[in-house]
């Protein structure tokens, strides 16, 4: 009889401690912080983006979002840090469309599938490049600036945000329509390439958010937009589709997640991120930032970027015959 009595007693209080644990278990993404590791350094415009976000974010999904500096390769050092946490929601990665569709062809030893491994959530800011050069040089417009670069002995220095960006592909693609002889420099992120001009260790550069203060204040001239339209900031500069009609490089940032992450929770991010972009002030603190605009797609809408991206640049580093070691 007493053996029978602890036994009830026993499953009394596995009853009650299973009835404690449901409620922790059924508590609803996301309960705790996330971190969204940004995959440039401080200073630039995708870690402008990216606090941008945070800061719009959070408050929808309800907890802080600490944002985490992992420059490096292009993305591949923050697109790896992601692969190694827990495919659940909690970290995300804000990196250029260029580590799906520019690393994979650019590396020779990638460290990761980004199509298998990293599943893209939502898109987040386009941006237009200024090609902005030391205000020292004799060139005044673009087309000066085209025939002093063909004229330069030795040929001019010019700097990136880091090997395989859309910065660096940008110049070489110029250089390739144009018939230029440039030698590149990369630098760690934005802000250190746009201060390299700006003291003359280069020449001139493609930029966005690191770019445009420096534009603002004179210290820096910018020259022509790399997209095919007008920026709101630069109205009167020129397109460079209008002299090379075939050329034309955009910028996108993206959220990504590690592949196996719940489907539930990758709706949750999805609707919480275009909601952020979508408010009025979003756009507003982009545009005063030269940092871009709101870019909302649907799923299969960011999946057909990437996929024509990644075909688009895989025949231009087939072209320019670039690779990394």
């Amino acid at each position: 009889m007493g053996r029978l009595v602890r036994l009830t007693a026993l499953l009394g209080l596995c009853v009650t401690f299973a009835a404690l644990a449901a409620p922790a278990r059924a508590q609803p993404f996301p309960d705790r912080p996330l971190r969204l590791l940004v995959a440039f350094p401080p200073g630039g415009a995708a870690d402008f983006v990216g606090r941008l976000l945070a800061q719009f974010m959070s408050p929808l999904l309800g907890q802080p979002i600490v944002v985490e500096n992992r420059p490096g390769s292009n993305g591949n050092v923050a697109g790896d840090v992601a692969l190694h946490s827990a495919a659940d929601g909690y970290t995300l990665l804000l990196s250029s469309g260029s580590l799906y569709t520019v690393n994979p062809h650019l590396y020779t030893k990638m460290p990761f599938d980004p199509f298998k491994q990293l599943t893209p959530v939502a898109s987040v800011v386009s941006d237009e490049l200024l090609l902005a050069e030391n205000p020292s040089l004799p060139p005044k417009t673009f087309k000066e600036f085209i025939a002093y670069a063909r004229a330069a002995k030795p040929p001019l220095l010019y700097g990136s945000i880091g090997n395989g960006s859309e910065h660096h592909l940008a110049m070489e693609l110029l250089k390739e329509r144009a018939g230029l002889q440039m030698t590149h420099v990369p630098y760690r992120g934005g802000g250190p390439a746009a201060i390299g001009v700006m003291r003359g260790e280069v020449a001139a550069m493609f930029g966005g958010g690191s770019a445009t203060p420096l534009v603002q204040s004179g210290k820096l001239r910018a020259l022509a937009v790399s997209g095919r339209k007008h920026v709101p900031l630069f109205p009167d500069l020129p397109s460079i589709s209008e002299f090379y009609p075939d050329y034309n490089v955009i910028i996108w940032q993206v959220v990504s997640v590690p592949a196996g992450t719940p489907p539930a929770v990758i709706a949750r991010l999805r609707k919480a991120a275009n909601e952020a972009i979508a408010q009025p002030q979003f756009a507003q603190r982009l545009e005063k930032a030269g940092a871009g605009e709101p870019d909302p797609t649907t799923p299969d809408e960011l999946q057909a970027r990437l996929r024509a991206d990644d075909a688009s640049y895989s025949q231009v580093l087939k072209t320019i015959g670039l690779r990394i070691e």
